[in-house]
Parts: structure tokens; sequence; C-alpha cells
């Protein structure tokens, strides 16, 4: 990460909190891993920005690093000018964070005070008549010496990674929607609009790419040899395991070939009837190298997959809302056959003949589920999809507990905990979305609403 670093000034107030703030604030992200982009000192009166003037000077020293910087930090050591502001980051083209100066009570003469509190109130409503996204947050003044800046700059920086990852990227869709599944149909020109490219292939291409894995390669090989250290593969005839990694080789050379950020996967039923595999581990293993994989060509969910994973930095999962667990109505089953990345999981996983397909297609023809647990862990939640040509998205966070699931519970799934559980229910299914939702480790919901709705015009679901 490397943010733009912007000092505003306004005469009246004391122009040495500059020079301090610059100091301050540069250590505190360096501290947080965070390189700064800081104009020369001699730009600008004070090395600040007042004047519409200096606004511009600015402007044009962040023209000459365009792409070099991923959002702008707005420092206020002293109550600022909203001209000067505007004039500046009106064509930055990156989220910017308003970090307005406290004041403290013995320090309000007129020689010290800052007045920042009121300097953010006019360079925000400034911006709005602008059209200029910004992001601010509570508490409304906040020193960087504070232990809470770290945690707003930690979200800060995942906004800036959503932002930069979701104003253009490419989602594959690999194969028609399962035709029993009209739950996942979405809208290509809805995505377009919001930079969105969806890639569409039909399971033709896919299988004619297996077919030009040749035996014996050596990428071939070393995809058996990952697959056999990623999970358990124990109870896996060595054909399958072979068939399973040359899915696997495939499908990353149409990743590579058409550049594509994440996938969803038409998983069922022609590559259990073709291949004679289930492909569930090979999407697992894509989800460990954090390349968002999505399974019932779920491309909503693909997109709040790779959104999430952008946040967070971890692997992505795309999870079924599955059962009811005992009576405890803030806790459900989610679940999966076995797409979730090791990384989430309490323990190895191990592979089996998927029981779904076993019994409707016979056994032995889908070998590829990878059973297992989700571990303990706080994660947050979203999904998105396209309705009336709209991108909408729901958000939450939950936790998964350690409460535990039937042995003879087959996929990978655990117990989530989360607050208010039953009114969220009837509003995803009221709101159209679909039986899936994509989740990973961590407190990210703010990140997430913040990037959707202030910088990229999804709608929101509350929940």
């Amino acid at each position: 990460m490397k943010f733009a670093l912007y000092l505003g000034n306004r005469g009246f107030f004391p122009e040495r909190l500059i020079a301090e703030a610059r100091r301050e604030v540069t250590g505190a992200l360096a501290a947080l891993g965070i390189d700064t982009l800081c104009a020369p000192e001699n730009l600008t009166r004070y090395g600040a920005v007042e004047t519409a003037a200096e606004g511009r000077a600015f402007a044009g020293f962040l023209a000459k690093h365009r792409g070099e910087y991923d959002g702008v930090l707005l420092v206020l050591p002293n109550f600022g000018d909203e001209n000067g502001a505007s004039e500046a980051l009106c064509d930055c083209g990156v989220p910017i964070y308003i970090l307005a100066y406290p004041d403290e009570l013995d320090k309000m003469d007129f020689q010290s005070r800052r007045d920042a509190f009121c300097g953010k109130l006019s360079i925000m409503d400034v911006f709005t008549q602008f059209n200029l996204p910004f992001t601010a947050w509570e508490p409304h003044t906040l020193h960087p010496a504070s232990p809470r800046f770290a945690e707003e700059m930690r979200q800060f920086a995942a906004v800036c990674r959503i932002v930069r990852g979701m104003k253009r990227c490419r989602i594959g869709a690999i194969g028609a929607r399962p035709t029993a599944f009209k739950t996942i149909r979405f809208d290509e020109v809805a995505l377009q609009k919001k930079g969105i490219t969806v890639e569409v292939f039909d399971n033709s291409d896919l299988l004619l790419e297996v077919e030009k894995v040749k035996s014996g390669s050596p990428e071939l090989e070393t995809k058996v040899r990952r697959f056999r250290e990623y999970t358990d593969f124990s109870g896996v005839p060595a054909d399958r395991v072979e068939m399973l990694a040359r899915l696997s080789v495939a499908i990353d050379r149409m990743i590579e070939r058409y550049d594509l950020q994440a996938v969803s996967l038409r998983c069922w039923l022609d590559l259990e009837q073709t291949l004679k595999i289930s492909p569930c581990v090979v999407l697992s293993e894509l989800n460990d190298r954090s390349i968002p994989a999505a399974c019932e060509l779920d491309v909503g969910n693909a997109v709040a997959m790779y959104a999430l994973a952008l946040a967070s930095q971890e692997p992505a999962a795309c999870l079924d809302w599955n059962n009811n667990y005992e009576e405890d109505p803030d806790r459900c089953i989610l679940f999966h056959c076995g797409p979730v990345a090791q990384k989430l999981m309490a323990a190895r996983g191990r592979v089996i003949d998927h029981p779904m397909f076993a019994k409707s297609l016979g056994e032995g023809c889908a070998f590829g589920c990878n059973v297992g647990r989700l571990r303990p862990m706080p994660f947050t939640f979203a999904s998105a999809a396209t309705v009336d040509g709209k991108v909408r998205f729901y958000s939450g966070e939950g936790e998964f507990t350690r409460d535990q699931l039937p042995e003879e519970f087959f996929g990978c799934g655990g117990v989530a905990h989360i607050p208010g559980l039953q009114p969220k229910l009837i509003r995803i299914g009221r709101g159209g979305y679909r039986h899936h939702v994509s989740m990973t480790e961590g407190s990210w919901r703010r990140a997430i609403d913040e990037a959707f709705t202030n910088y990229l015009g999804y709608e929101k679901t509350e929940l």
C-alpha cells in the first residue's frame, strides 16, 4: 500500500502544526508497513494546501505520479481549506480518507487551537457538492498516535484494494448454469457497467483444454504432487487423481490466458459424466491460492469472493446457507461439498467419491469432494447479485464456533453464530439473493460496505 499524503492549511490557524503532522502521520503509516507519497515541501507554502492555486499545484503533482498510489490521506492539522482540497483531489481517482486532528482542552488558545473538527465538516460538504467520494468514519477526530488509527488504516487499505481490484476485473464463467439452478442467473451488462467483465466459456472449451494436457508432462506431474501434498488423496484411484490434476492445469491455463481474477464453474453434472470426477478439490486448491473460485456457476458470489479476498488478503469461500443448528435461532450450518481452501479448514481434508453423484450416477464417477470442517474464527460474509440492471449486495459478520457437526455430515461445513440471523434470512430471501454466501476470515464489513456503496456504486440491502 502507498497513500498520497495531503496536508491542509488555513492561514488563521497555527501553521507550525503542519510539519508536526507530516512527521507523525508518515511515521505512523511506516509502522503499519504503508508507504507514503509526499509532495516536495517547497511545492506550496508550509508544504500544505490552502488556496485554489496550491490545490492545482498539488493536483499536478498527483497527475505525475498517477498509478503509484492506492489512496489519499487528507490530513487536517488545523481547519484546512475546502477550496484548495477540492481543486487538489477532484481528479485523484482513488479513495480519500479524511483525518482531522483532535483539539486538546489545555491547548485552546489562539496559537494552539486547531478547529479541524469544523474544517472536516466543511471539506465533506464541498466534496459532496463536487460529487467527490470520500471516507469519513467515527470518530470524527483522531490522532495518528491513537491505537484506533492503526485499525482505521487497516480498513481503509482494504477499501483501496477492493476499489482498485473491482474497477477493472475479469470473472471467468466456465460452462452454462446448471439447468435446475435459476437461482444463479446474472446480468452481464449490469456487471460490465461497474467495470466487471465476464468472460464466458462453454464446458466444451474446458474439456478441450483438458485433452491438451499431456500425460507425463512436467506440468501435470507437478500438479499431481501439489494435490497429494495439499490434502488426503489416499482413498482416490490414481487415474482419478491424474484427471483432477489435468482439470486443474486446464483451468490454470484459462485463468492465465484470459487474465481472470476469479472464476465460477459449472461443476455438475457433465464433469462427473465425462471426466468421472467432481471438481470440488480443484476449486478448493484455487481458493487456497487466493484465486476466488465459486461453484455452480455463481458469478455473483465470485464477485463477492473476490472483494472479500481483496479485503482480507486471505482466501474466500462460497458456502450454502444450509441447515438449522438445533433450536438456536442465531446459529446455522454453512456448508459446501468441498471447494473450501485448506487454510480455512480445521485440519487436512480428505477426498472422497461425492455421495450425491454416487447416488444419482453410480459409485466411482465423482471423486473430488474434499471433506473437512471450517475452523473456529470470526468471519465476514457477503453476497452480490444483479437485479433490474443494478448490482446489489448484502454483508455481515459472524463467527464459526467450536460446535461439532455429526461425523457423517459430508463435505466441508461449520456452525456459524450470526446475531439476529432469523430476520436476516428473511431479508436475504426477499431480496432475491442466492442460497450461497461468500466469506473470509476477519472483520471486514466496514471496508466492504464503504468500497461497494461509496466508491463502486453498488446498492446495499440492509440486513
